[in-house]
């Protein structure tokens, strides 16, 4: 018996709330999810239940992104989307493409540049901020919204099919007992569950192992997001700039690379993107991206400058042939929960948002025919016709391209691009898991980062200092090791301990007890959900759950 099974017969039954749709994630696609939702039953004067689980401590506050939206989903969902005052304030005026060495940028001609690094028509963004509107409509149009509610177990029924899922309790000890502040979960029971955690979701996860989800196609890979929001200069500040890199400060063979965005305000959002593939157990992406500051065509912009904020998400990548099956019985997947980013335009707002709009419409007219709990199979249906589907697969062959070199990978993605317009009569397939590819740490020499210097680049703990991360101090730990061993005798032996370097928060670390043994400190608190310990760890030991409701980072606009 689990200890919520035991906490239940303890302190149960848990109360149950019925709905028509509980969406699980505050994100584009949950909301674009419950607006298409409460639009259709207003058209047709019909009553529909929706509500939105998120575990934020508000909608937005674990919302981080790039970003540059492709407006279409959002034309879609409210044509009249300007009038509304949707916060697309931005947009793009340049586009420039930078390959780097240690001292110097080569811009790429124009006319050289892919049609998937081109943004004219679209908008610089902070991506918290767009969400934030987005639940202010959802709510006007009558969709419950309960933020600081995780949802932390899928229930079933007897059939097998979804019956909905339980939220996390609140006010048990790091051991899991209940204090006097403890609180059962609560239980939210619907004809049809979607799943929109975004990135490597721990619901999601679950239902693909389960409803074996994944049987037919590519394994999944990643990439983690580093992002920093920074105040500069006016002089320096261009609104709608949008410049992209590639090359320094990652070797050749390491897929990777940068974002560099002007938004209103004289605001600056910078970030850096490694593929989780990567072989060398000495890299560190926060590290790699702290160096990439230093550059002199990128430190001119920051220098003068006040950073903001700081955080980090892992990205979905695999695009179109590592999609699972969308369906079960009883629920969906949509957004990035099922890996709809585009990695060839570095963008995945747009696909969010229109893969719950697809998801709402199926539902709805399921619910109208009287079903509940089936397989929504017009939605995986709509999506092979769609926009999203056509665009994807223009830009399916971008990401195996690049994780065989810059030079190789530049070279043939401009090919698959520039001449074929992503339409070349081949897929290529994605072959292993990222966990699968780091290295022993003997076949490598460590890296040697330089220090920061507090002005331009930092150190992990003040930068998650400003993003605000927090968590009960009593709870139990949200980061668990299937076996405790394996960090010492595995990760460290062979790998030298690649989660101290591959988390961006300072969770992990190796400390000495006092017989001189080496153990693994997990810091909790740190965590800021990026989930790229639960993808990279070698042997697949760390599991990520979700954590007291209300917990992790509270990012004001990224």
């Amino acid at each position: 018996m689990t200890q919520t099974q035991n906490l239940i017969e303890q302190y149960g039954p848990r109360e149950a709330m019925e709905y028509d749709v509980v969406i699980v994630g505050g994100g584009p696609a949950g909301l674009s999810a419950a607006i298409r939702l409460k639009q259709l039953a207003a058209e047709q004067g019909r009553e529909v239940a929706v509500c939105v689980l998120e575990k934020g401590s508000e909608v937005g506050a674990h919302i981080l992104s790039g970003a540059v939206m492709d407006p279409i989903a959002m034309n879609e969902l409210f044509p009249n989307w300007k009038e509304l005052g949707a916060p697309l304030n931005t947009p793009v005026t340049e586009d420039q493409f930078l390959f780097l060495t240690e001292k110097k940028a080569t811009k790429t001609p124009g006319w050289a540049l892919p049609a998937c690094f081109q943004n004219h028509g679209n908008y610089v963004i902070s991506l918290a901020n767009v969400v934030r509107w987005l639940g202010q409509q959802a709510e006007s149009l009558g969709v419950e919204i309960f933020p600081g509610f995780p949802a932390a177990e899928v229930l079933y029924n007897d059939d097998g099919s979804v019956k909905g899922v339980a939220t996390g309790n609140m006010g048990v000890d790091r051991e899991g007992n209940p204090t006097d502040a403890f609180q059962l979960g609560m239980e939210l029971h619907a004809k049809y569950t979607f799943f929109a955690e975004g990135s490597r979701g721990h619901l999601g996860k679950q239902l693909m192992t389960k409803y074996q989800l994944n049987k037919e196609s590519d394994p999944q890979t990643y990439a983690i997001g580093i992002k920093e929001l920074w105040e500069i200069d006016p002089k320096m500040h261009k609104p709608g700039l949008v410049i992209h890199t590639a090359g320094w400060p990652l070797d050749a063979d390491t897929y990777g690379g940068s974002f560099l965005y002007h938004l209103e305000n004289n605001q600056v959002a910078v970030g850096y993107v490694v593929g989780l593939a990567y072989q060398n157990p000495y890299l560190s992406p926060y590290e790699e991206f702290q160096r990439y500051k230093t550059h002199p065509e990128i430190r001119k912009y920051f220098e003068g400058g006040k950073r903001i904020s700081y955080g980090a998400r892992a990205l979905t990548a695999g695009g179109l042939q590592s999609l699972p099956k969308l369906t079960f019985p009883g629920g969906v997947l949509i957004g990035c929960d099922a890996g709809f980013l585009n990695a060839s335009r570095i963008k995945g707002s747009h696909a969010a948002m229109k893969t719950g709009m697809m998801a709402a419409e199926a539902a709805f007219e399921a619910l109208g025919a009287g079903r509940a709990q089936d397989e929504l199979t017009a939605y995986p249906e709509a999506f092979k016709t769609s926009w999203l589907h056509e665009e994807l697969y223009k830009g399916r062959n971008f990401k195996p391209f690049m994780t065989q070199g810059l030079y190789k990978g530049t070279l043939m993605v401009g090919i698959d691009q520039v001449l074929f317009r992503g339409k070349a009569p081949w897929t290529l397939r994605h072959k292993h898991a990222d966990h699968e590819c780091l290295r022993p740490a003997s076949d490598f020499k460590p890296i040697v980062y330089p220090k920061p210097d507090g002005k331009l680049t930092f150190d992990r703990l003040s930068s998650v200092f400003i993003s605000n991360t927090n968590h009960a101090e009593e709870q139990p730990v949200h980061l668990t090791l299937k076996d405790p061993s394996v960090p010492v005798n595995i990760n460290l032996a062979q790998y030298a301990g690649p989660e101290q370097r591959y988390c961006p928060a300072g969770v992990y670390e190796y400390v000495q007890n006092d017989a001189g043994q080496d153990r693994l400190q997990i810091n909790a608190q740190n965590c800021v959900h990026c989930k790229t310990c639960d993808i990279k760890d070698p042997t697949q030991n760390i599991v990520w759950v979700t954590p007291e409701g209300g917990g992790g980072p509270n990012y004001p606009n990224m």
